[in-house]
């Protein structure tokens, strides 16, 4: 028989998730989709989320019939995978066993890091796949730098609630150093909490807050032209694709384009086309600023490039898909355009999100009980589990701890997350 937990056990893991809770800072801004186990195990893990349907009009005249104005939605969607197993396990003697204090330490440093493993899980994925871009050429410092990235959400017809934006430590600081500035006036003492505590807050719409861990981009100086002609700039949306296996899913939120040369390029990299402009997704209004776009990969053979969003000019004849969904107005049409690198200098990456973009989903597992193993399992309000065993071995005198969860995160549009570049020269 198993060891049972003892009343000092349990309350120590109640301890463990109530701080892993509070340690989930970034997976509270981004939506949460609860998962079935059944329907995940039948589905291999993933499934199919869907996007935003996106909506046309049309001038009524009253007496005609509306017959021909009527358009085929088509809804598109993402795949999200259960992606992330993550596990902390630690092991006592007997003698350890005798300061409940250590036990206490160990379960809270394993709570620490699965709270670490799934705030650093969605700020790598808005860090790689936002495609929004601000490139600022100076430090951090200015009210103007989020202002930005507010414009460029606005102008593309992203809700202006539930906004967020990540920094570095580095640039979060220079960012309060400048609203800390005596000149500065600010309701609610925010010059003194900025100089004081070094805190920012509410800026320009979005929610700020300081990473003590950012992710990098590389300086990028290759020269890159990308083939304009019609097929590359007229993506064509689609839900489904009929195989020999069926009918299967699309996931639209990729295309691979043809370029003169992939040397020197990597995923992550941010980049606009010359005479390819952003649109508002609604109205459709070109913003007369150029679309901003990221590498996803970059596939073997030297000449192709997996990028993000696809380029939907929905130009010559689209269709009501390539309607609906138009990113991009092709301002100029010739053989080739350049790329345009934003990333030009190392700098820390700040991703900024809209909460819906992102989406996190909890998983779970059916750990048995009475298998020799004894389990404790709870949920944070977010419905991330954890789940702890115990095993202890009489051979050795050693007790086995681990400490589990299981969950995905997944971007389901990449067009309502971005990222900021300080000291782009």
């Amino acid at each position: 028989m198993a060891n049972a937990f003892s009343k000092e056990e349990i309350v120590a893991f109640e301890n463990i998730l109530e701080g892993f809770n509070d340690a989930l800072i970034l997976s509270k801004n981004i939506n949460i989709y609860n998962t079935n186990g059944v329907t995940m195990e039948r589905a291999r893990d993933t499934m199919w989320r869907p996007q935003p349907y996106i909506a046309q009009s049309f001038n009524r005249i009253v007496g005609n019939t509306i017959a021909s104005e009527i358009q085929t939605m088509t809804q598109l969607s993402v795949p999200s995978t259960l992606g992330f197993a993550k596990c902390s396990a630690w092991q006592m003697n007997a003698l350890e066993l005798r300061d409940a204090l250590q036990e206490n330490r160990l379960g809270d440093a394993a709570k620490q890091k699965l709270a670490s493993d799934i705030n650093l899980s969605v700020m790598d994925l808005a860090a790689a796949q936002g495609t929004l871009v601000v490139d600022v050429s100076t430090a951090a410092g200015d009210y103007d730098d989020i202002a930005l990235c507010d414009s460029i959400m606005n102008e593309q017809g992203v809700m202006a609630d539930s906004r967020y934006l990540a920094l570095s430590s580095r640039d979060y600081n220079g960012m309060a150093g400048n609203l800390a500035v005596a000149t500065r006036s600010f309701t609610g003492n925010k010059s003194a909490n900025a100089y004081e505590r070094s805190y920012v807050g509410p800026v320009a719409g979005f929610e700020t807050y300081k990473l003590d861990y950012a992710n990098r981009c590389a300086a990028n100086a290759a020269t890159v032209t990308i083939a304009t002609n019609g097929a590359q700039v007229r993506y064509v949306p689609q839900a489904t694709t009929t195989s020999t296996g069926g009918i299967l899913n699309v996931d639209n939120r990729y295309q691979t384009v043809t370029v003169s040369s992939s040397t020197g390029v990597v995923a992550g990299d941010a980049f606009t086309i010359d005479g390819i402009e952003a649109v508002h997704h609604i109205t459709k209004r070109s913003t007369g600023e150029l679309k901003t776009f990221r590498v996803i990969s970059v596939p073997g053979g030297g000449t192709t490039l997996v990028i993000s969003p696809p380029i939907i000019g929905a130009n010559s004849s689209p269709t009501d898909a390539e309607q609906q969904y138009q990113n991009v107005y092709v301002a100029s049409v010739s053989a080739t355009a350049s790329m345009n690198f934003l990333n030009v200098a190392a700098s820390n990456i700040n991703p900024f999100w809209r909460k819906d973009s992102i989406e996190l989903l909890p998983g779970r597992y059916a750990v048995p009980d009475g298998a020799g193993v004894d389990v404790l399992r709870a949920s944070t309000d977010q419905g991330i589990e954890l789940v702890m065993t115990k095993k202890f071995d009489p051979l050795t005198f050693q007790t086995l701890y681990t400490l589990d969860t299981l969950y995905g995160v997944v971007m389901t549009n990449p067009e309502m997350a971005g990222v900021l570049l300080f000291n782009q020269v």
